[in-house]
Order: C-alpha cells, then structure tokens, then sequence
C-alpha cells in the first residue's frame, strides 16, 4: 500500500488532531528510519497504521480483543494500552498488511517488548517524540533520539513508568520488563 492510500485509509477513522500526529509519527519514523537503518517503506507503513483504532469506542475494542483473543492480559490495564493490539488486528484484516514486523510494531507501540527490533523501536520512540508532542521532558527524548535510539527509548519507557505511578495508576507489567531488558543490556 503506498503511502496516499494508507493515509486516507486512515485519515476517516481518526480525529484532526488525532491525525495531525499521525502525520507527526509518520515523518519522525522516516528520520529516525534513515539515521538508524530500519526499513523506510515499513516505518512509514507502521507509523501510518499504529493509532488507526485510537478513535474507536472503549467497548468495541473491548470486544475485538475479547472475540479475537487479543492480548487478553490487557484488559486488566489502562484501557490506553488497547487501541495498540486492535490497531495491528484491523490493520491486517482491513487494510491486507500482512507484514509480520508492521504489525509487530504497531502491536507494541504503547508497551514495548523484550525482544523490540529496530522498528519497533523507531515506531515507539517516534510515537513518543513527534513534533506535536508538548510534556515535560519531551525535548530531552528528541535530543536523546537524534543522539542513541536505544537512549531515548529507555528515556521514553522510564518517563511513562514515572508518570502512570505519579498518577497512581497500574503499570503494564511488560512496559516493565522492557525497561529491565534495556537497563541490563546497558551494564552487561
């Protein structure tokens, strides 16, 4: 699918502002892409799609993981975890992206994994710092990413961590192991 067809593919199910960061996304993953030596074409594909049910209703994504069987662990945390696992599932089945790391960055672009690939990595950290993205700390993770990827993806994991306990909220138990993985590679 070629880059116009994904993004009005996209555009009807998303808001303005929600689509303004696609775009955002779309352009960071590019850059970060090149500089990094992922796969362009992919991180463009994946930045396009990884909101695409970040629109939906709380109660069809609900059911979409709950009918497919999507990550059935999620439920039981912030119900902004979801849209991530659903968007991969309808990327696939709507749009006929079958490309098995596409729809594995767009799978974890909130949580992250153990074993994320150099894509997943510009997808989560491109999510995290596109240009109309404005939280304290964000210019920090945009200079750490113009600098090491793997830097700003810690950075970006340990701000998340930081801010849903501040909140008081429950900690997506794999968010946490990706840190840890992180943080070991880094002392070994």
């Amino acid at each position: 699918m070629n880059r116009e067809d994904a993004l009005k593919a996209v555009q009807s199910k998303l808001t303005n502002q929600r689509y303004t960061h696609t775009i955002g996304v779309m352009e960071t993953a590019i850059k970060l892409a090149k500089q990094y030596g992922a796969d362009e074409k992919k991180a463009e594909l994946a930045a396009i799609f990884h909101d695409v049910a970040k629109c939906m209703p709380i109660g069809e994504l609900r059911d979409i993981m709950i009918n497919e069987q999507l990550a059935p662990e999620l439920l039981a945390y912030n119900k902004e975890l979801w849209h991530a696992s659903v968007g991969a599932f309808l990327t696939e089945k709507e749009f006929g992206i079958e490309d098995k790391e596409i729809l594995q960055a767009i799978t974890y672009h909130t949580s992250g994994h153990e074993k994320m690939t150099l894509l997943d990595k510009v997808i989560y950290v491109a999510d995290y710092i596109e240009p109309n993205r404005s939280f304290p700390g964000v210019e920090e993770a945009r200079k750490l990413a113009e600098e090491d990827l793997d830097q700003a993806l810690l950075n970006a994991l340990k701000n998340t961590i930081t801010f849903l306990i501040q909140k008081e909220q429950t900690v997506y138990p794999l968010t946490v192991k990706t840190y840890n993985t992180i943080v070991k590679k880094q002392h070994a």
